[in-house]
């Protein structure tokens, strides 16, 4: 009964944090305790308690008077259900306290309002360096600082207006200057303060949410770093780069970075992004994330190597190894989670007791959100004990009905398909994407998995003492690591390796996961575990193969200077312009994967910006286009025109060129190009007219005028400098434009315009459909989460 109180008590405290995303938060937890407390801690147990006094009446009945023997109470005291409502409040009230504020002093307070491009200020901060640099996507380093004190810059012979300040900030300096830096180094960095953005475009990177939750509110775009102090001081980061060192000297790149990736976690090694997005895309993130696995292997050589030592000993060392691996890795949740879960069960080892797993997990859980209640929405926190979950509960259940083959076997695929079967249900609900191949391939892999890491940790341990030994060690793991690099690749290049069934709604996700805790603790649900699966399925694809085929609506995605437009006509999908690589990949992907889009009807190239629509490069190889007009064909984008060509031929697309005057039926929308050089858009959806125009010359603007060949329409797209223009002259209902830095007395001119202004810039993506009005992203996202 102690057990189960404890078990309570916790399950209230962690559902208080996840009930803090509601309206009344942590009072509703308090009202389950409140029925709890009626229905099972007082109500059923009295039945209980009247049925145990009746049996034993009747049963000593005609003995003489004997003693009256209760059933033993079934479930816990009804004060029980009441302490666990009341945790669940104040965990809701303790997590609302331990967001993270600026300070009075905070350095985020120092960033210029209206800090742009063409007014950049420059500020000097001095500050200590916290994390190792890393390398961006853009070939930049990054690292994260300590400030501690800001001044600004005059000129190019000094700086003015220095001043104490706090807080973390977000660095990114030129590659070349963040070599050699390391953590605890005093720096002083010369470059431009900025407020991170929030997401711009539906499924798109929250960088400012995500700098939140890290305590970091401002950013450092930095131009120059000088150094304050050369002395080095110890730290866990000098053992994480000689580990990493030895092991790239002998494998070089990227085999290196690779296995020192999965002894140590991704987040504590630069692994190349190419590398760790093949894994991720194929279902094998979880083999480059420090947790579980990398503790039960250290668990098991400690115990394998001091088996004939005493207990203590054992769990001395196991302890000091399990601390050890916490420290190289860095304080992450999973990591944090393997590592209590491992010291609960060497105090099983010291105590000869059998180790509960579960309520192992449910410690590990409420201790760590005690320590940090904001990891409760930490996506590696959530993955990492759900799957853990899955391979406690269902593991066994699945090996049962794998019988018939070898246990061995039957273990290589019980293990990835519990965890999956966890964690899908929340990996649907963020991102929208299933890998089609992940079992298969975390099957396969799993004996290379194994054999690489085993021989990670022993080469890591050599190198520490001598870090020839374990180049030498590392080099045997060539031909392991190069065949699972060349098994992620070839199921990468599978076609249809990930199949977008689009963001599943968080309603959907718990009614998956009422469903998961059916099968697993009613015997009923057990025995027609196929009746779950059917009404999970039908949760994931009948809501979205109904909204797919019936929903019509035209979003602008915000995409820096260029009008990128998304046409869901019904099943039916359009994409005009694509953008640079950037927005290929960081934009309109995650869109029309949370959208559930596994293939572009039609699509459209225009170049807007003259930069020859290399998203496209980056859109083909994964998703399918059936029909591609290009209207950006010139002698300057010829070898990207050619590789789209080429492209194109392979996916057997077919590809046609698009002129001048001509019309095109897409769907039920009409595209006409009326000029191709500018260019300039015409496009006819659901009776209402959109004109893109695109970033035109003054010249070129007056000629066009002139010649009254621009039509009128309802919506009108294009460049701010051109509004002052365009706007008094065709008069349209709505106008879209990019920035919404423009100059206040043309802002009064354009105000005596009855017409709609929104800016991608600072509104974010812009949604319409047939039935309603103009929605902005930023403010529909304001509004929703203002609600909770």
């Amino acid at each position: 009964m102690i057990q189960a109180s404890g078990v309570i008590i916790c399950l209230g405290y962690i559902l208080g944090l996840l009930f803090s995303a509601l309206p009344g938060s942590g009072f509703w937890v308090l009202g389950l305790g409140l029925i709890g407390a009626i229905l099972l801690g007082g109500v059923v147990n009295t039945k209980v308690f009247q049925r145990g006094r009746k049996t034993k009446q009747s049963q000593t009945k005609g003995l003489g008077k004997a003693k009256e023997s209760p059933l033993p109470r079934i479930y816990p005291h009804s004060r029980i259900w009441l302490i666990a409502g009341l945790v669940g409040l104040l965990a809701s009230f303790y997590l609302q306290y331990r967001v993270p504020q600026p300070t009075v002093n905070d350095v985020s307070k120092s960033v210029p309002p209206g800090n742009n491009s063409n007014q950049e200020q420059l500020f000097v901060v001095r500050g200590n360096v916290t994390s190792t640099p890393r390398m961006t996507r853009t070939s930049k380093g990054q690292f994260w600082m300590e400030a501690t004190q800001l001044n600004g810059v005059k000129d190019e012979d000094g700086t003015v207006g220095g001043k104490g300040v706090s807080g973390s900030l977000y660095v990114t300096v030129p590659l070349l200057q963040a070599t050699g830096l390391y953590p605890g180094q005093q720096i002083a960095v010369t470059g431009v303060l900025y407020k991170p953005k929030a997401a711009a475009n539906p499924g798109a990177f929250d960088f400012r949410e995500y700098l939140k939750k890290e305590g970091v509110f401002a950013g450092l775009s930095g131009r120059q770093v000088n150094i304050l102090n050369e002395e080095k001081k110890w730290g866990w980061w000098k053992f994480r780069e000689q580990i990493v060192r030895s092991q790239v000297s002998f494998l070089g790149i990227p085999e290196g970075p690779l296995v020192s990736a999965m002894v140590l976690g991704s987040k504590a090694v630069d692994l190349p992004y190419d590398i760790r997005d093949s894994f991720v895309a194929v279902g094998l993130a979880h083999a480059l994330a420090a947790s579980g696995f990398q503790t039960s292997l250290i668990l098991g050589m400690v115990l394998g190597l001091t088996k004939r030592a005493k207990r203590g000993t054992q769990f001395t060392v196991g302890c000091l190894a399990l601390l050890a691996f916490l420290c190289l890795t860095g304080f992450q949740p999973a990591v944090l989670r393997a590592v209590v879960m491992g010291f609960a069960a060497l105090i099983a080892l010291l105590l000869r007791r059998k180790v509960k797993q579960l309520g192992s997990l449910l410690l590990a859980a409420t201790l760590l959100l005690i320590f940090n209640p904001l990891w409760i929405w930490d996506l590696g926190f959530q993955l990492s004990f759900l799957a853990t979950l899955g391979l406690i509960v269902t593991v066994p259940a699945i090996t049962k009905k794998l019988g018939w083959l070898p246990p061995a076997v039957a273990s290589l695929i019980a293990v990835p398909l519990a965890a999956t079967i966890w964690t899908l249900p929340l990996q649907l609900n963020v991102f929208g994407v299933l890998p089609s191949y992940s079992l298969a391939l975390n099957i396969a892999s799993t004996p290379l998995i194994s054999v690489i890491s085993i021989g990670g940790f022993i080469s890591a341990i050599a190198s520490l003492i001598l870090p020839g030994l374990g180049s030498a060690i590392a080099g045997v793991l060539h031909y392991p690591t190069d065949w699972l690099l060349k098994l992620v690749e070839f199921f990468n290049n599978l076609g249809g390796n990930s199949f977008a069934v689009g963001s599943i709604t968080t309603a959907q996700m718990f009614a998956i996961y009422i469903l998961l805790m059916l099968v697993w603790l009613v015997r009923w649900w057990q025995r027609r575990w196929w009746i779950a699966l059917g009404i999970t399925l039908t949760l994931i694809f009948i809501p979205a193969w109904h909204t797919a085929n019936t929903l019509f609506r035209v979003t602008m995605l915000a995409a820096s200077g260029e009008p990128v437009v998304v046409i869901q006509d019904r099943g039916k999908v359009t994409l005009i312009n694509s953008g640079d690589e950037g927005t290929g990949r960081f934009t309109i992907l995650p869109f029309l994967q949370q959208q559930g889009v596994n293939q572009i009807d039609w699509a459209v190239a225009s170049d807007f910006q003259g930069n020859g629509s290399k998203g496209w490069l980056e859109l083909l190889p994964r998703l399918p286009i059936k029909v591609f007009y290009d209207s950006a064909v010139s002698v300057d984008n010829a070898i990207a025109s050619g590789a789209i060509q080429k492209q194109l031929q392979k996916n057997q697309a077919t590809y046609q060129p698009l002129n001048v005057g001509q019309s095109v039926n897409i769907g039920s929308t009409i595209l006409q190009l009326v000029n191709g050089q500018l260019p300039i858009l015409q496009m006819r959806i659901q009776n209402k007219d959109w004109l893109f125009v695109g970033n035109l010359k003054p010249t070129d603007l007056q000629q066009l005028i002139k010649a009254g060949n621009l039509p009128h329409p309802q919506v009108l797209w294009c460049q701010p400098r051109s509004l002052k223009d365009l706007v008094p002259l065709l008069q349209p209902e709505v106008t879209i434009t990019t920035s919404a830095d423009i100059e206040p007395n043309i802002l009064s001119e354009l105000g005596e315009v009855k017409t709609q202004l929104l800016f991608t810039g600072r509104d974010g993506a812009i949604q319409w459909t047939p039935d309603g009005q103009f929605e902005a992203f930023i403010q529909a996202m304001e509004n929703k989460s203002s609600v909770f």
